[in-house]
């Protein structure tokens, strides 16, 4: 078993990765500065997990958290880091295009730091949180790993950047360990409702919102064009059920461990698109309340349809989706029912 750090290892996708590695045998240690997650979610994963965690409180932009996160042997079990799984970065379109040297100082200059850090301990592996943003507007769907990187927004080309930064620290034959994930749309929860997303403010994505109709918290969720080319009119996306993505990311870094240095660049989705009206509907369904929506103009740089071609992750992880829409629906539900402020 491995020893592993998670970088924004508190939040939403990094709490549920962090629950499947503590399950699978390997000891975790957490960096999170708390920026947009909960010490709560780590409390409720090692209720879950029955197992210790170890948490670095701090920033990537800070060195001695950093060393702190490093240092080997400051913790009840010690020992070196083997490999990193790296969640934390902000990730707000909207907000990336108001602020755009926030997201250039913090995921691109954050990720050159957490790189240094780890050349310095020894430490070469890591699996990297990416978006499918990178694609921008799709020509084709299902979307494979070969189609243009052409992002729109300060946040994707902020992504594309640390992309570019791993692929050229994997040129220099340092023997670096590389996997860049580029998921499509994670929702629902962990099927006990313990641990969840928890946006702060107003959501920025559509499964939260959802919820947050549903459990009473907002009046009505916007729905952005109602005359795309799709079955109903509205917007096609894949959603990954966020335990599936949390296994690919376990999938992934065993794949590392286990093979010759390289890099890896893979989808993580389903390959089935959904409609906003087919995520309510099912979403009606698996609470037993309404969820009233409004249609409204399309939103400048939406798609009609993204949707993943994961075929690449099924051969070289071994890992594919298991769960429906209906599970997306009714877990996500759970967390929602149980926790209607979120860790507050």
């Amino acid at each position: 078993m491995a020893r592993l750090l998670l970088t924004g290892g508190a939040g939403f996708i990094g709490s549920h990765t962090a629950l499947v590695l503590l399950e699978a045998g390997h000891e975790v240690v957490v960096l999170d500065d708390f920026r947009n997650s909960s010490p709560k979610a780590l409390e409720r994963v090692q209720e879950l997990s029955g197992r210790s965690l170890d948490l670095v409180a701090g920033s990537l932009g800070d060195p001695a958290t950093l060393e702190r996160a490093f240092g080997g042997g400051l913790y009840s079990r010690g020992g070196a880091i083997d490999a990193v799984i790296h969640f934390a970065g902000l990730k707000a379109v909207g907000e990336s295009v108001r602020h755009p040297l926030l997201y250039w100082d913090v995921n691109v200059n954050g990720s050159r730091l957490l790189l240094e850090a780890m050349d310095r301990a020894g430490c070469r592996t890591i699996v990297f949180s990416s978006s499918a943003t990178l694609y921008g507007m799709p020509e084709r769907t299902p979307i494979v790993e070969t189609d243009a990187v052409r992002p729109i927004n300060p946040y994707g080309h902020s992504k594309a950047a640390v992309e570019r930064m791993l692929a050229d620290l994997c040129e220099t034959g340092a023997d670096w360990r590389v996997a860049s994930l580029r998921y499509f749309n994670p929702v629902g929860a962990h099927p006990s409702g313990r641990i969840g997303e928890d946006p702060e403010g107003i959501p920025n994505n559509l499964f939260p919102f959802v919820s947050q109709v549903a459990v009473g918290r907002r009046p009505e969720l916007q729905v952005f064009g109602s005359d795309w080319p799709t079955h109903d009119g509205t917007g096609m996306r894949d959603y990954i059920h966020v335990m599936d993505l949390a296994e690919g990311h376990r999938a992934a870094l065993d794949t590392l461990l286990r093979e010759p240095p390289q890099l890896l660049t893979l989808n993580l989705g389903s390959g089935r698109g959904h409609s906003v009206l087919d995520v309510v509907r099912a979403f009606e369904i698996a609470s037993g309340r309404s969820v009233p929506y409004r249609l409204v103009d399309r939103r400048p740089g939406d798609a009609a349809e993204t949707v993943a071609d994961p075929s690449l992750a099924a051969e070289r992880l071994g890992w594919r989706t298991s769960r429906s829409l209906e599970d997306i629906c009714r877990d996500g539900w759970a967390w929602q029912q149980a926790n209607p402020s979120g860790y507050r």
